[in-house]
């Protein structure tokens, strides 16, 4: 190995009673990726928003390039030259693509006290069209676009000034395939440059494709460092957990019959842009899931069933009769919906762990008109340690929780509803595998309770595992669709998607 670029030394964190971080030392070298793994929970993403000025540290110092980094933010990191790639949403509503890419270094751009936004914007659009982003326009607002496409900006904003430490965390769970090669092609190009790649995912194909060596944090401590080429995923996982983990945690059934009894109906909906003519019936008891690529339209189906479309056509109808056509509506009838994109959708970030949970239960559980704040926290509690939620308790921030977490939260708060419909979308984004077990075991509990649940996922062996029927959407229509079968492969449903 060549010399040290950066060197943590006895890293720690501590929120609060909680121990994040503890004690952890790393070297990382010139031109490497560094992997960095391990389960929701487990230090990795506070590590890395420590370097990254995101968080403050508790103890101990990062050295780069000889230095010791003494950053207060990302700006001030991005000028010590030290990026990050985060997991949601990190471009800011409200401004372009150009204002979110230079965000911090508008200086680079005024002539005196007024800003030249052309210039701006001309060098913005250079960068997208160098990176091969070119359906991306500078001088659009960064909300008209996807959260992909809105990803593929991070990226640009996070390289652009070649910065020595790139850390990607848990980006690749927000990406298209395409996606996710543009971005294995930024993270090359950033090694070769001689800098390194911090890389964070869950995902042990990834990890072990595309790093040089792999550093296993669990419970906040560093466990072990491991050269890539010298092991396999089953090494990851066991280096993760403490222990063998079976593999096998989808469901073992393949002959339990489905309901007759239709819950939900989709009677010709479309979403201008997104699919169109849509029609879909959800049976009691069932697990439907619905594959596609990325863009395929399937992520908005889930929208339009909650009333979250606001130009949905068509009917979505329940088994009484009743016509869903709002949020509230959708939730009064015991619809529950969580978001692939979690942080904006489906949580509060800056609310605490018992307001998320309680939320769409207040009216119920309000008495007389009157809200018992020891009530809700003691209902928050319940349903929050039913999901293993790792916590301080329900009164601490749910921005404060890792990935796996958050995904707990909101499922707790729709268990504690009691809605008899879940549409969950991309339900284990994100998540290592010891929680992926847990959120299959609860979908398996539910469809044995009669619940009835729709599923729409991206991963292949997920569909495959959980689902009792598939339907695979091509270009805003339904192209294929499977009953659950021993004998169904990931060949069989890709046949449909292209």
């Amino acid at each position: 190995m060549s010399e040290i670029l950066l060197k943590a030394e006895h890293i720690s964190k501590n929120f609060g009673i909680t121990n994040a971080v503890s004690d952890v030392s790393l070297d990382f070298y010139p031109g490497e990726i560094h992997g960095l793994i391990g389960e929701n929970g487990s230090g990795k993403s506070t590590f890395s928003s420590m370097l990254c000025g995101i968080h403050t540290i508790s103890s101990g110092k990062f050295i780069l390039s000889g230095k010791e980094l003494h950053v207060k933010n990302q700006v001030d990191a991005n000028r010590s030259g030290v990026s990050i790639i985060v997991q949601e949403i990190g471009t800011l509503p409200g401004l372009t693509v150009a204002e979110n890419i230079f965000l911090g270094e508008e200086d680079d751009f005024m002539h005196g006290p007024v800003k030249d936004s052309a210039a701006m914007n001309k060098k913005a659009q250079e960068l997208l069209d160098s990176y091969g982003f070119t359906g991306i326009k500078a001088s659009m607002m960064i909300d008209h676009y996807s959260f992909e496409e809105r990803k593929l900006v991070e990226i640009v904003k996070a390289t652009y000034f070649k910065p020595k430490i790139l850390v990607v965390d848990e980006t690749t769970t927000a990406l298209s395939h395409d996606g996710r090669e543009e971005l294995f092609k930024v993270m090359n190009r950033t090694r070769k440059m001689g800098s390194t790649v911090i890389f964070i995912s869950h995902d042990m194909d990834e990890v072990l494709s595309h790093t040089d060596r792999v550093s296993v944090l669990r419970d906040g401590v560093l466990v072990n460092t491991l050269i890539t080429k010298d092991i396999t995923a089953d090494d990851l996982k066991r280096e993760m957990v403490g222990r063998e983990l079976d593999d096998r945690y989808y469901r073992t059934d393949y002959d339990t019959p489905v309901s007759d009894e239709v819950v939900l109906k989709m009677s010709n909906v479309s979403v201008p842009g997104q699919f169109s003519a849509i029609d879909l019936e959800l049976h009691k008891g069932e697990i439907l899931g619905i594959g596609g690529l990325s863009e395929c339209g399937m992520h908005e189906i889930g929208k339009a069933i909650f009333g979250a479309s606001y130009d949905r056509t068509g009917k979505v109808t329940l088994a009484d009769g009743y016509e869903v056509k709002s949020i509230p509506g959708a939730i009064k009838h015991s619809i529950a919906y969580a978001s692939k994109d979690r942080d904006n959708e489906s949580i509060v970030i800056a609310d605490s762990i018992s307001e998320n949970i309680t939320l769409p239960s207040l009216g119920d559980l309000a008495k007389k008109g009157f809200l018992n704040l020891h009530g809700l926290d003691s209902f928050a509690e319940k349903y929050a340690k039913q999901m293993s939620t790792k916590m301080t308790g329900v009164k601490q921030f749910v921005s404060e929780l890792s990935g796996g977490n958050k995904q707990k939260v909101v499922l707790a708060r729709w268990i504690g509803k009691g809605s008899n419909i879940l549409v969950l979308d991309s339900p284990t984004r994100g998540i290592d595998v010891k929680v992926k077990a847990d959120i299959y075991a609860l979908m398996s509990e539910l469809k044995k309770a009669g619940k009835s649940i729709i599923m729409i996922s991206e991963e292949l062996p997920e569909l495959l595992g959980m689902s009792d029927r598939i339907l695979i959407m091509k270009d805003g229509k339904f192209n294929g669709e499977f009953k659950r079968s021993r004998t169904l492969g990931e060949k069989d449903l890709i046949a449909q998607m292209i």
